[in-house]
């Protein structure tokens, strides 16, 4: 792995860092319209990577099979979701605004079982970069170092408003802001740490790229759809997140088109 690949896998954590350490500057918790907004925008960005830098790239490495190049990008897409499903069903973990814990039952405080959420869905965001990177390591024709590139930076992107949902809150419950910061830093923690893990194995995972690229693009849409997209759109209605859906997704597509 050069010098190269370690920035672009260590960049998403970055993203998470920095919006975590908003907890030492604000005095006060995100507002809802705010939180709202950001949420819609991190979901705008992951639609839009999960299209650009994983589905189509798996397509077109499989255009080789004509008519049938988009049976790896299904099968993979599908797996991906049925993945996510099953973490969600027995990792203990609450959503935001969520009264009642998803998957075993457990103990665990509140402020824990939120961080879990969030390091349950940055699991798909890391192992997305793992696999692009692999990809590029592997020399892949689809798959370009502004591609790579792209993808994460436009995680960290959304890991930032991400890092400070996670941080605020917990320290608004009566956590240090030490602590506070520890534990959305730590959120993301998961990401470099399935990124390096599958540029670990390229070996095995570069045959099937193709499906482990759609993946990556099924599990990262199973969190939009499931997490983010109802926290967006909760409580009294307002158009903050659509908008702003359309700014992350609008960037994230900018962003691959002008770095790939």
């Amino acid at each position: 792995m050069n010098f190269e690949t370690f920035i672009g896998i260590m960049i998403p954590l970055a993203g998470t860092a920095l919006g975590s350490a908003m907890v030492f500057f604000m005095k006060k918790e995100l507002g809802r319209p705010v939180q709202r907004a950001l949420t819609g925008f991190a979901s705008g960005v992951m639609v839009a990577a999960s299209i650009w830098s994983l589905l189509i790239p798996a397509m077109n490495q499989s255009a080789g099979m004509g008519k049938f190049a988009f049976v790896p990008a299904a099968a993979g897409f599908a797996a991906g979701i049925l993945f996510l499903l099953l973490l969600d069903r027995i990792i203990p973990h609450l959503h935001m605004y969520a009264e009642k814990a998803e998957g075993p039952k457990s103990r665990a405080k509140k402020t824990t079982m939120m961080v879990l959420a969030v390091t349950l869905h940055n699991i798909p965001e890391g192992m997305a970069v793992g696999v692009v990177y692999a990809g590029l390591l592997s020399g892949s024709a689809e798959i370009t170092a502004g591609g790579a590139l792209a993808l994460s930076l436009g995680i960290a992107i959304q890991n930032f408003p991400e890092g400070a949902i996670i941080s605020m809150p917990l320290h608004a419950e009566g956590k240090s802001r030490g602590k506070s910061f520890a534990g959305g830093f730590l959120s993301g923690v998961v990401e470099p740490a399935g990124a390096l893990l599958t540029i670990l194995l390229a070996g095995i995972f570069v045959p099937v790229l193709p499906y482990l690229l759609a993946f990556a693009a099924g599990a990262m849409m199973y969190v939009v759809v499931e997490e983010l997209i109802p926290e967006m759109s909760s409580g009294e209605h307002s158009h903050i997140g659509v908008l702003m859906f359309a700014a992350g997704f609008v960037l994230m597509m900018a962003l691959d088109v002008a770095l790939g």
